[in-house]
């Protein structure tokens, strides 16, 4: 099998990863944060571990600011929903994926009002633009880092810069960056960062984080136990207990944690090149089919390793069935849980082919995608 679905989920993952969360569940099988033994004091230390190297991965001053979510998702159902009041105005844009168009959707019911800035499926949302949609009232702007069906990458770092000087919180979903472009809360202006354990950090499924910066308290998800101030019926108002309620996902954030060192050790700036690589390569081959079109910038720099195609006439399920049946490729069809995207881009009804690449990929696997696309394109 040729994987080429890393946008819905990375693997391989390293082999350290696999050995961490092995370790997670064979030697340090305690609840952390919740009794004194040797278990759960080892458990606790991995935990705090993978909070520092997450900090150290985004440049977040304070590791507590890292929350431990069950994924992306989660994480940016608290930025919204801990922030957002009735009478808020919130700016958003037309190339974001369900798990923050849904609960925007929900929070409009809630009285909240909602800016959608156009995107550029070539260029990403033009900074200027989400100025001019700052109103009195806008309390947060919520963006993609890069869209998960062009790979799109936004200007996050001029938008955190407006961002700050209107007074604005700044919500960004990291689900296609984190791990694979340098990313710093701090230089980019970053109240919120969303992101996923199990994509470009290399970690297992059921596990992903929120940094919150240090000057936002939001309102928790849930409430529960978290191990401190027992006596007390009310949440802890500190971080990350606030937000941290019930028993962690141990063996996820350990495989996590070992992603993240992984990372930290071959360099990010080596993983982008890598991928830009083999970026040049896939874009290069595409553009040279007929009958294929190629959906956003023409750079691996403009980009992250997504790109989304279409073969014209053939659906685009039909075309992806065949990838995987005949060709022992994986790619993912259909609409990626973005239909605001496929709006902007006019693929609503058909949706797209997508080709996500990771650092564990070859220029082998390339070759042979682009043979079997040519095959598919040239026989449908």
């Amino acid at each position: 099998m040729i994987y080429l679905d890393n946008a819905a989920t990375s693997w391989p993952k390293p082999e350290c990863v696999y050995e961490a969360v092995n370790r997670a569940m064979r030697e340090w099988g305690g609840n952390p944060g919740r009794s004194g033994h040797k278990m759960s004091l080892a458990a606790g230390k991995v935990l705090e571990e993978t909070r520092l190297l997450l900090a150290r991965l985004f440049n977040a001053d304070n590791p507590e600011r890292i929350i431990f979510t069950l994924n992306a998702t989660e994480a940016i159902n608290l930025g919204l929903k801990g922030i957002l009041q009735p009478g808020d105005h919130l700016v958003t844009g037309s190339m974001e994926h369900n798990s923050v168009s849904r609960p925007v959707e929900a929070l409009k019911e809630m009285g909240i009002t909602v800016t959608k800035v156009k995107t550029s499926p070539l260029t990403g949302i033009n900074p200027v633009d989400v100025e001019n949609a700052i109103q009195e009232n806008t309390r947060m702007v919520v963006l993609n880092h890069a869209s998960n069906v062009t790979g799109t990458l936004n200007p996050i770092a001029e938008i955190g810069d407006i961002c700050r000087r209107h007074g604005v919180v700044f919500l960004v979903d990291a689900a296609q960056t984190a791990g694979i472009v340098p990313i710093d809360v701090q230089k980019m202006n970053i109240s919120l960062l969303a992101f996923p354990g199990h994509k470009g950090l290399f970690g297992p499924q059921g596990v992903g984080g929120l940094y919150i910066a240090e000057d936002l308290c939001l309102n928790p998800l849930k409430q529960g136990g978290t191990g401190s101030e027992s006596k007390s019926l009310l949440q802890p108002l500190f971080s990350p207990d606030r937000y941290e309620s019930g028993t962690p996902n141990m063996p996820g954030i350990a495989g996590l944690g070992a992603g993240v060192r992984f990372i930290l050790e071959q360099g990010i700036d080596r993983i982008r090149h890598k991928e830009h690589l083999l970026m040049t390569k896939l874009l290069s081959g595409l553009h040279n089919i007929s009958r294929i079109i190629v959906f956003g910038p023409d750079t691996p720099e403009k980009r992250a390793a997504v790109v989304s195609i279409q073969i014209k006439g053939m659906d685009s399920l039909e075309a992806a069935m065949i990838l995987d049946q005949a060709f022992e490729i994986a790619v993912r069809a259909g609409l990626h849980c973005a239909p605001d995207a496929h709006r902007t881009l006019g693929t609503l009804e058909n949706g797209t082919i997508r080709i996500s690449l990771s650092y564990y990929n070859s220029e082998e696997e390339i070759d042979i995608l682009l043979q079997a696309v040519a095959a598919i394109a040239g026989q449908s």
